[in-house]
């Protein structure tokens, strides 16, 4: 007999149609990787990172040095994916009400009207982030957590889907604002943005020389391969996705251990938990499973749990860095088999 479930616009679907819905949304992200190829070069893993995040319904934080097209990355997923996208270029001087909008008087209707900020799209490309003041960065709290945004008292509802993209620079901190932990913990996941390989960066060169527009997606050949309907169903089928008590187990482990490993000061708190396990769940669907292993764990261990975490002051002195604790976690933790 087909399995039965409940549709969410009402009535019933059967399993096999969800299952095909399931599937064509599947093949269209992974094209939606391919898509982007086209235009960015070598940055496969934060590709999938924001991938995931759509499906999870996080956000991302990219950290990278000047020119490692992150800013590319994020416009060219948003045109393969056919939404919406804002980009704001967070300043010292930029205020709360330039990203969430703002009253305006309207002279001749003699009233105040709402003027929407660049927050309401699908994705908001949220460039160098640490380098507006606390104030700012704090008016996006709200619309991360809660999907709208508070002016005046009244409240309004985001777009769905909707993600904040940020970028910050590894290496220059002057004349910038750290982000407070709070505001971390936000975000789903921490993806770093190397530099290319030889290969890739001949290849990017070669692009270039080639007459390559960063700034024309479209005559690169970036087409919308994947939208909203293929997001919904994907969603829908990442929450069908079965985790074993052994792998939440393992999960509870790893995030445990964080706060007993020496080198930390700070630990990862139940909401990295739930985030390590929403991403492994994402990244189990789009490798083609219906439940989740401890490879898919270990897989987003890094990146869901790496800017949740604290160093204690004396392993920064040693040189000691967060993936390599977190690496060490992962090594000595047990497996379940």
């Amino acid at each position: 007999m087909t399995q039965q479930y409940s549709s969410p616009a009402g009535g019933v679907q059967s399993g096999n149609t969800l299952d095909e819905e399931a599937e064509s949304a599947r093949r269209a992200l992974q094209a939606v990787r391919q898509e982007v190829a086209k235009a960015v070069v070598g940055q496969d893993a934060a590709v999938t990172g924001l991938i995931i995040a759509l499906l999870a319904r996080g956000h991302v934080l990219l950290e990278g040095v000047p020119g490692v097209a992150k800013t590319l990355l994020v416009r060219t997923l948003a045109a393969a994916l056919s939404l919406e996208t804002n980009r704001v270029q967070f300043t010292p001087d930029l205020m709360p009400g330039d990203v969430t909008g703002s009253l305006i008087y309207d002279g001749r209707s003699a009233e105040f009207s709402f003027r929407e900020g660049p927050v309401f799209t699908n994705i908001l490309l949220a460039d160098e982030i640490n380098r507006t003041p606390p104030k700012t960065q704090a008016s996006l709290l709200e619309a991360m957590e809660e999907r709208q945004v508070t002016v005046d008292g009244v409240s309004r509802a985001l777009p769905d889907p909707f993600m904040v993209a940020a970028t910050q620079n590894p290496v220059e901190y002057e004349g910038t604002y750290p982000l407070p932990e709070a505001q971390l913990d936000r975000f789903l996941l921490k993806m770093t943005l190397d530099l290319p390989g030889r290969d890739d960066e001949i290849e990017v060169i070669r692009r270039h020389g080639s007459g390559f527009d960063p700034r024309d997606l479209g005559a690169a050949g970036v087409r919308p391969v994947a939208g909203e309907t293929d997001l919904r169903h994907a969603r829908e089928a990442v929450s069908r996705v079965e985790v074993a008590p052994e792998v939440l187990g393992y999960i509870v482990d790893l995030v445990r251990a964080t706060r007993s490993a020496p080198s930390f000061q700070l630990g990862v708190s139940p909401r990295g938990a739930t985030a390590l396990l929403n991403t492994a769940r994402a990244w189990a669907w789009l490798s083609g499973r219906t439940f989740t292993t401890p490879d898919d764990v270990k897989a987003l261990t890094l990146p869901a749990l790496r800017h949740r975490v604290a160093l204690r002051p004396e392993a920064q002195m040693d040189g000691v860095s967060v993936d390599d604790v977190l690496g060490s976690i992962l090594a000595t933790v047990p497996v379940p088999r």
